[in-house]
């Protein structure tokens, strides 16, 4: 079979899935992780940011689990546990945990464009590695914008809230790098054969260490059942529900059915709905600041996410799969 022949046969057609459960994965994996990074923002009002997103993705993951062992059979070994150990510290407990906890501080819209250029940290830690693969021109291209959008987004922020905004920006930074190196570690590590099997454990893990990193920190004597209000709550339960066990089998059942290149796009279409909805619902500022560094990041991810060196499926899947915001880290 040729490469023109698997593509057509993995898009949505006569004898493939329908149309509109196709359009409905879409707008899931667009609209849904676009809008954690406002849910996260509601979610830590009044939840620790550790505990809220350890537990969400602790109790997403074994629902998942679940599902995910029923259907597929597997049981995991214990390599493949370690693996998913790894995985979720890199990926959920320093990536997630880094987002939730900076939106504490800074906007939600402002952590979606900074979190959105995950795959530009995945394309220097892929170059730098020995004999990694240097990126094609559209990527360099892609490198600069995203750092210039870096800069102006930045340098028009945080007036006024000092040392505070400036170490959330730092956890952003930080989150994104290691959910790229997460991705990139998990590219070759052993994983079962079930994809969901697979997310289901990294959630399950991650989760428990974020719970850990929560009692560490101190935050079960910050937290109250009591103190919870309305918002945090229908946040946690749509970060849960909506982000983890809807999104992400949207995700995985997309990879199936689409190429990885048009399941990518959710990359640079995910922070312009996180910026779109903290900016409207949650009334957040739009600066001129943030309009110009949002176009720059937007463009900038789509210059390294089409214009990767000597593109394959695999690589589209390690992009798609690292690309942060989205949840990327926020998810």
């Amino acid at each position: 079979m040729t490469k023109d022949e698997q593509v057509e046969q993995a898009q949505p057609g006569r004898d493939g899935p329908p149309f509109g459960w196709v359009v409905a994965a879409f707008a899931a994996i667009y609209v849904i992780w676009g809008s954690t990074y406002l849910g996260i923002r509601y979610g830590v009002e009044t939840i620790p940011p550790f505990l809220m997103a350890g537990s969400r993705f602790l109790v997403a993951g074994l629902i998942l689990y679940a599902f995910a062992f029923v259907r597929s059979g597997e049981r995991p070994s214990l390599r493949q546990w370690r693996v998913a150990a790894v995985a979720g510290a890199l990926m959920l407990l320093l990536g997630n945990g880094g987002v939730t906890w900076a939106e504490q501080v800074i906007p939600s819209s402002v952590a979606a464009l900074l979190v959105a250029l995950t795959p530009l940290w995945m394309v220097l830690m892929d170059w730098a590695r020995p004999r990694g693969v240097r990126p094609s021109n559209s990527v360099i291209q892609g490198l600069v914008v995203g750092f210039l959008g870096v800069a102006v987004l930045t340098s028009g922020q945080g007036r006024g809230q000092g040392t505070f905004y400036a170490w959330g920006v730092a956890a952003l930074m930080l989150a994104s790098m290691c959910w790229a190196w997460g991705s990139l570690y998990t590219r070759h590590a052993d994983k079962p054969k079930s994809a969901l099997l697979s997310v289901a454990m990294q959630m399950i893990t991650g989760g428990a260490l974020l719970m850990l990193a929560g009692v560490l920190a101190g935050e079960l004597h910050s937290f109250s059942w009591s103190r919870i209000s309305t918002g945090s709550a229908v946040a946690w339960l749509y970060l849960t529900i909506a982000g983890s066990l809807i999104g992400f089998p949207a995700y995985v059942w997309l990879l199936q059915v689409s190429t990885p290149a048009r399941v990518s796009t959710y990359a640079y279409v995910n922070p312009f709905i996180a910026v779109l909805l903290g900016c409207t619902i949650g009334r957040e500022p739009l600066s001129s600041n943030l309009f110009i560094a949002g176009a720059l990041i937007i463009v900038a991810v789509a210059l390294i996410v089409r214009g990767r060196s000597k593109p394959s499926p695999k690589a589209d899947l390690v992009i798609a799969a690292g690309a942060r915001s989205t949840e990327v880290p926020g998810r």
